[in-house]
């Protein structure tokens, strides 16, 4: 005998069989039982999810000689004779095949007569939309007022393509894809009835390959059974399908959460041995993504059609919310560079990568030692010693000391003394190649405290001698940029403040932009400005009041209102400095006698905003 693929050894010969798609079944199953019937039904959904099915359990239902049921009896000649597909009354068509209007109009001169074994004369018409206009103006009349033994039966995988007249005289039915958990199920048990071997982790991977066809999942459960040699093995399966194991997803996930890049290149090395699809395996990368997110908002609604909810929940406490939404939109935008790139395995790795360096929280590594301000580096190691220790030194670090705080250097304009620290907390002071500057771990701005404050330190001292022992005119506040009590914070103390926080991502945006109002013994007050209100949500509010009541060391509740900033916020200082340091760098540009000659000897122009620091 023969042997006959599962998708048409096990499809469903009455609704019960039926997986899913429970929806459509109550229907069918009370217009039965009640006799309520239409003379015409449109079955919608995409490939292997049951609409042809449906029609044939539908049309046996109709003709079983006990008598018009939902349940058929399964024995008698006409049950017999569609089960087999041998029943005389039942016309399936392939529209895809007969679109010609002179087709349509001989299959509808038969419609007036009597069926000749059943109670009725059934049309079943797949892939209907494939019909020609012709062909379903022909239609139209017969559809909608035809003989009380004729029903129609319709199926499409793109109802949109029929017309709306059509559409109308029919009762449609969208039949849903199905989960992989369903699939997943139905296929253990088609196995189990087979008596053949499987693994799980298998059928969870047929199942999602299958993308909620339950036809293509049995077609895959056949070419398993062939390729792991009688059995359902995963390590086949995932050869067969050039897809990496979902733990290699989780395995990658964890790296970016640990920025680890060598690790990412290491499982991307691992999985390029299997033959992989990169596309399947961003897909799978993104569906993860996706039910992370869905965990961290509410644990309780996430998805567990793979089985691997502890998984999940792990991927969740591990990756931030900012991340994992940064991670899924790049990651939806580098699919066309898989698409596009020559080499895919050189575009899904520059994809992970990307994904990883640009996230707020990502810190660039480094193997150089940092060297505070103020110790000068010897590179002439056998005289290490002797630098380090000789008498002039001290003086040619004050001399550098004093070079950082040139005129030539310092940000304009110099005419405000009282917003002196605040720029130079903002601003990273141009060091001589020589000197080594200590960053601060603060919001991610980069800011350069140590140095700044050295910076300080030596422009306090060149401003007091320049007035011979004359007592500084500069406020306290200013001339000291120590730890800032909640007590003294005022909108200038807050420019100067914001870069020590301990915050990132989204909430240290919402900060950057807010405008100090006033402060309590255990509060602060910030006015948001009305263009940066649509990156703000409640959610927000007790990170941010965590980086403040760690800095202050007391619990500090933060109250923000969305409106206009009457102060210069962290943001509008950053913008305005980097636009006087631009202007300022124009100006020496255009001043060079070179650039003169050259502009005069060519007749030329200057492009000024293509001027830009030298990043070397």
């Amino acid at each position: 005998m023969s042997y006959q693929v599962l998708a048409r050894k096990w499809r469903p010969s009455n609704f019960s069989q039926v997986a899913g798609q429970a929806h459509v079944l109550k229907s069918l199953t009370n217009a039965l039982d009640n006799e309520r019937l239409h003379h015409a039904y449109l079955f919608t959904g995409t490939r292997g999810v049951g609409k042809t099915t449906l029609a044939r359990i539908l049309a046996k239902c109709l003709n079983c000689e006990e008598g018009i049921r939902s349940v058929p009896c399964e024995k008698c000649d006409s049950c017999k004779e569609i089960n087999e597909g041998r029943f005389i009354d039942l016309i399936e068509i392939d529209a895809a095949s007969r679109t010609k209007v002179e087709e349509m109009r001989e299959l509808l001169e038969n419609v007036q007569y009597l069926p000749s074994r059943g109670r009725f004369k059934v049309y079943l018409i797949d892939e209907v939309h494939m019909l020609s206009n012709h062909s379903f103006n022909a239609l139209l009349k017969t559809l909608e007022e035809p003989p009380s033994h004729v029903k129609f039966l319709f199926a499409t995988t793109d109802p949109q393509k029929l017309p709306i007249t059509v559409l109308s005289r029919c009762l449609q039915f969208n039949l849903k894809n199905l989960s992989p958990q369903l699939i997943a199920e139905y296929l253990g048990s088609v196995l189990e009835k087979e008596k053949i071997e499987f693994e799980e982790e298998a059928l969870w991977q047929i199942s999602s390959a299958a993308s909620g066809s339950m036809r293509d999942a049995l077609t895959l459960v056949d070419q398993a059974i062939s390729y792991c040699e009688g059995k359902v093995a995963a390590g086949g399966v995932i050869e067969m399908l050039g897809v990496p194991p979902q733990k290699q997803v989780y395995a990658l996930l964890k790296g970016m959460a640990s920025r680890s890049v060598s690790t990412i290149l290491e499982l991307i090395r691992d999985i390029s041995e299997q033959t992989p699809d990169y596309s399947h395996t961003l897909d799978s990368l993104l569906s993860t993504l996706h039910r992370v997110a869905i965990a961290q908002i509410e644990p309780k609604a996430a998805d567990n059609s793979y089985g691997d909810m502890q998984q999940i929940l792990e991927l969740a406490s591990l990756i931030s919310a900012e991340d994992v939404q940064l991670y899924y939109q790049m990651g939806i935008k580098g699919r066309e560079d898989l698409r596009l790139s020559a080499e895919v395995r050189t575009a899904f790795e520059m994809l992970l990568i990307r994904m990883l360096v640009f996230s707020p929280s990502y810190v660039e590594p480094t193997d150089l030692e940092p060297v505070s301000l103020g110790a000068k580096e010897n590179t002439d190691p056998s005289t290490a010693n002797e630098s380090n220790n000789a008498a002039g030194s001290a003086t040619e670090v004050e001399k550098k000391k004093s070079e950082l705080t040139d005129e030539s250097v310092l940000p304009q304009p110099l005419q405000e003394p009282e917003r002196f620290s605040e720029e130079l907390i903002e601003v990273s002071v141009e060091a001589p190649a020589d000197l080594q500057i200590e960053q601060s771990s603060g919001s991610g701005q980069n800011y350069v405290e140590t140095a700044n404050e050295e910076a300080i330190d030596a422009h306090q001292g060149h401003r007091e001698d320049s007035k011979e022992g004359g007592e500084s005119d500069e406020p306290a506040s200013v001339a000291s940029i120590g730890k800032i009590t909640l007590d003294s914070l005022s909108p200038q103390s807050w420019l100067r403040l914001y870069p020590r926080l301990e915050i990132t991502g989204i909430a240290a945006n919402v900060l950057a932009n807010s405008d100090f109002q006033r402060a309590g013994s255990s509060s602060i007050h910030f006015i948001l400005d009305h263009s940066q209100s649509a990156v703000f949500s409640e959610e927000l509010l007790p990170k941010i009041s965590q980086a403040l009541s760690s800095y202050f060391a007391v619990e500090v509740a933060v109250q923000i209102e969305i409106g206009d900033a009457k102060n210069e916020t962290p943001a509008m200082l950053s913008q305005r400095l980097k636009q006087e340091k631009h202007v300022a760098m124009v100006n020496d540009f255009e001043s060079d006698e070179n650039v003169q000659g050259l502009l005069k000897h060519f007749s030329g122009t200057l492009a000024k905003e293509t001027i830009a620091p030298n990043k070397d």
